[in-house]
């Protein structure tokens, strides 16, 4: 799994799921879905998560369902786009709600790569969509892989606030440790 673009740290915390079966499967899926059909985000990016917020610098975790499925938009940090694109309604609303609730600014970029820089890991559910399809990766593997994300950082750190918006996040707080971290739903 070299080939996998992430930050070290990643690498060693998951590296037993690089080896079992249902990460080869899903790897051999999403391969020949981005060979045959257009699907999001860009190869590269896929891991961008992952590359941005090391495991011992995660204070707190945004969980997404899928990417942005839209031409253009999805940068491989959930809720985020790409420098001017426009906001998708999600992300707009989060802007609305930081306004309301904390007098904050609404940027003109929707890229929260900084978000990430700072230790806020920005992870979909589901990793990859196809274009235009929204949900159409669900089912296929990033389901369990990202469950094991939050598994590894449940067990390797204390206090991670994760914020866990609308029902289909909720559920998939099912891993965290409620005793040893804070959850926002």
């Amino acid at each position: 799994m070299n080939s996998i673009q992430m930050e070290s740290s990643w690498k060693e915390a998951l590296s037993d799921e690089f080896d079992r079966e249902y990460f080869k499967d899903l790897t051999s899926f999403v391969r020949e879905e981005y060979r045959s059909t257009t699907c999001y985000p860009r190869g590269s990016k896929i891991f961008a998560a992952l590359e941005h917020c090391p495991i011992d610098q995660v204070k707190v975790v945004i969980l997404g369902q899928d990417p942005y499925h839209g031409p253009g938009q999805a940068n491989g940090l959930c809720f985020s786009v790409y420098e001017g694109i426009k906001h998708p309604p999600s992300l707009q609303n989060i802007f609305k709600e930081l306004s309301a609730d904390l007098g904050v600014h609404i940027p003109e970029s929707g890229d929260l790569s900084h978000w990430a820089d700072q230790g806020v890991l920005l992870l979909n559910a589901m990793l990859t969509v196809r274009a235009g399809d929204a949900g159409s990766h669900q089912g296929i593997g990033w389901e369990q892989f990202t469950d094991a994300i939050i598994t590894e950082i449940d067990k390797r750190k204390k206090n991670v606030v994760f914020i866990l918006w609308g029902s289909y996040a909720q559920k998939k707080g099912f891993v965290i440790d409620r005793s040893k971290h804070h959850t926002i739903e």
